[in-house]
């Protein structure tokens, strides 16, 4: 099974992952294995980012991986991979997302465009268009540590990864920071 582990940058993906690993999990960097099999697609200036070729990334998974064992895959693109067969979206309060992207040193244009994002849950939208919803779980990263989200991903992976309350899509909404940040 091919599990996409993604979210926007700073909600511990790498973190998360890089926990499952230590516990025996597979874990494939997504921008690793698109720099490794040729699917950038060119730089975006403005962003100062690689542009991932999401179609041949999807063919170079199929390639290179067998889907009878549970890999996951880590990046803020993983979502948008028809190969995934379930989808974890880490998700960050946008107050602590600002706080942890300021503490990276990003810029505040980033920072700002990374917190935006969060806010109007642009990963989730993204996702459920590529996924059934029934794939895609959730997961609030804002209070507790990378090894609690870890522990809650084991959990949901021993459950053949069922749908489950807890951490069906729609449990999350911070649409209400947008008011704070842009006042009427």
């Amino acid at each position: 099974m091919w599990v996409a582990l993604t979210g926007t940058p700073g909600t511990g993906k790498s973190s998360v992952s890089t926990r499952l690993q230590k516990q025996g999990y597979t874990i494939v960097r997504l921008h690793q294995l698109a720099r490794e099999n040729n699917c950038i697609d060119g730089i975006d200036k403005k962003r100062n980012s690689q542009l991932i070729d999401v179609d041949k990334l999807n063919k170079s998974i199929k390639k290179n991986f067998a889907n009878d064992a549970l890999v996951f895959f880590e990046g803020h693109v993983g979502h948008l991979l028809k190969t995934m067969d379930k989808v974890v979206i880490l998700r960050c309060h946008p107050k602590e997302l600002k706080k942890r992207l300021t503490k990276k040193k990003w810029s505040t244009k980033k920072i700002k465009e990374n917190v935006d994002a969060e806010t109007i849950d642009v990963i989730l939208c993204e996702a459920i268009e590529q996924h059934p919803q029934k794939n895609v779980f959730e997961i609030d990263t804002t209070n507790k540590t990378m090894q609690e989200v870890a522990t809650i991903i084991i959990k949901i992976a021993k459950k053949n990864f069922q749908p489950t309350k807890t951490y069906t899509i729609g449990q999350i909404d911070w649409s209400e920071e947008i008011f704070k940040e842009y006042p009427t």
